[in-house]
C-alpha cells in the first residue's frame, strides 16, 4: 500500500477538499487582533552539562491572532529560545513557529468543527498529547523527545470533531481541547523535518491522528487514538522513516491517565541509519500520571519512557524517569518541581539525573 503512495497526488486531494470546505463562504464582522504568550522559565542542576546549575529561559511563545471573519482566521506564533551552539552561542533568538491561515466550517460531511490550516502549521499528533499532558514546561513529549515527531511544520492539515460537542460540564471541569462527542480527526503533509529545519530533499511527510470516545456518557474522558507517519528522514540520501502507534488515555477533574506504543524504522532527521545508510527498527512505550493531590491546585505527576533501537551490534534500550510536583496559580499558570533521570544502559557510567524548579507563565 505505501509503496503506491504519491504525495502530490495526496497533496492534491487535500486541496480539493480544501476547496470544498472553502465555498460556502458567507460575509461577516472581522474580530479583534489578539494577544497571547507561554514562557517557561526554570532553575536547574544536572550532572550532564557545563556549568550543573543555571538560571535559563527553556522556552517563549508569543501569539498574535486576527479572526478575519467566521470562516478564516490568521495565527502568528513567535518561538524564542536561547541558542546553545554555534557563532551565536547564548543568544536569544525568535523563529516563527506557527504562521498560518485557518478556514473552519461548522459542518462537513460527519466533521464539526472542520478545519483546514495552511503555512506553517499544527501536526496532528504532538499538539493532540500536549492537550492531555499539560506538563510540556518539564520537557517534551515522548516521540518528540525521541526526535520522531514534531509539533509545528511546513504544510498543510485538515481535521474536525465527530459528532458535536461533550457535555459543557466536562469541558469547562476537565478539558475543553477536541471536545468531539465521539472523537476527533487530524491528517496532514508536511516537509517533514518540523518547523525549525530546511527541506532537505523532495521528500514529503504524511502524519495522521484518529481519535475515538467510545463511551462519550458513561466514560467522557476515556479516548483510544491511532496515529503514523510515512515519509523520509531529513536528508540528501532520504532513508525510510515510517512510524505507527496507539495511545490510550484517560481524563478526569482528580485524574489524568496515558500510555503511548509505537513501532517504527527511522527517525524524521534521518539520523537513525546503519553504516549502510538502512534505518534502523524502533519500538517504545510511554507511560504518564497526573494526580490531584488534597486541595485541586496541587497535583503529582510521573512518566516513564522507553525506547529501543535495533542496531547491527544488537538492541539498545533506553529509559527515562521524570516525577514532579506542580502548583497552579492565575488559572492556567503553575510552578513546577521535578526530577529526570536517564539511567546510561550502555556502558553504565554515564546516568544522567536533572532537578529543576520551573515556572510556566500563561498569558
Amino acid at each position: 500500500m505505501f509503496a503506491q503512495f504519491s504525495p502530490s497526488r495526496f497533496c492534491g486531494a487535500m486541496f480539493v477538499m480544501m476547496l470544498m470546505l472553502v465555498l460556502p463562504l458567507q460575509s461577516q464582522e472581522a474580530g479583534p487582533l489578539t494577544f497571547s504568550g507561554t514562557w517557561f522559565l526554570a532553575y536547574d542542576m544536572s550532572n550532564d552539562q557545563t556549568p550543573d546549575n543555571e538560571f535559563l529561559l527553556k522556552r517563549g511563545y508569543f501569539t498574535s491572532q486576527k479572526k478575519i471573519n467566521d470562516n478564516f482566521l490568521f495565527r502568528i506564533t513567535q518561538d524564542v529560545t536561547v541558542d546553545r551552539e554555534g557563532d551565536g552561542l547564548g543568544d536569544i533568538e525568535i523563529r516563527l513557529k506557527y504562521g498560518y491561515l485557518r478556514y473552519q466550517q461548522p459542518k462537513f460531511g460527519p466533521l464539526t468543527d472542520a478545519f483546514v490550516e495552511f503555512g506553517v502549521v499544527h501536526r496532528p499528533w504532538v499538539d493532540f498529547e500536549q492537550t492531555i499532558n499539560h506538563y510540556r514546561v518539564q520537557g517534551s513529549m515522548y516521540l518528540e523527545r525521541n526526535r520522531l515527531l514534531r509539533s509545528a511544520d511546513y504544510g498543510m492539515m485538515v481535521g474536525g470533531q465527530f459528532g458535536g460537542k461533550v457535555d459543557t460540564s466536562y469541558q469547562k471541569r476537565v478539558n475543553k481541547k477536541n471536545p468531539g462527542k465521539y472523537g476527533s480527526l487530524a491528517v496532514g503533509i508536511y516537509n517533514g523535518g518540523g518547523y525549525e529545519a530546511v527541506e532537505n530533499n523532495n521528500n514529503k511527510l504524511v502524519e495522521g491522528r484518529l481519535s475515538l470516545r467510545p463511551f462519550p456518557e458513561a466514560a467522557t474522558g476515556f479516548q483510544v487514538s491511532l496515529f503514523g507517519a510515512y515519509g523520509k528522514g531529513n536528508t540528501a540520501e532520504a532513508p525510510d522513516f515510517s512510524l505507527g502507534g496507539a495511545y490510550l488515555s484517560y481524563e478526569s477533574p482528580a485524574a489524568v491517565l496515558a500510555a503511548t506504543v509505537f513501532q517504527g524504522v527511522g527517525d524524521l532527521l534521518g539520523t537513525a541509519v546503519d553504516s549502510l545508510g538502512n534505518s534502523l527498527d524502533k519500538t517504545g512505550y510511554s507511560l504518564f500520571a497526573d494526580v490531584r493531590l488534597i486541595h485541586k491546585r496541587w497535583r503529582a505527576f510521573g512518566r516513564l519512557d522507553n525506547l529501543t533501537t535495533d542496531r547491527p551490534e544488537g538492541e539498545i534500550s533506553q529509559d527515562r524517569y521524570i516525577a514532579g510536583l506542580a502548583f497552579a496559580f492565575l488559572k492556567s499558570s503553575k510552578f513546577v518541581l521535578d526530577f529526570e533521570y536517564t539511567p546510561d544502559n550502555v556502558s553504565n557510567t554515564n546516568d544522567m539525573s536533572v532537578v529543576e524548579l520551573a515556572l510556566e507563565v500563561n498569558f
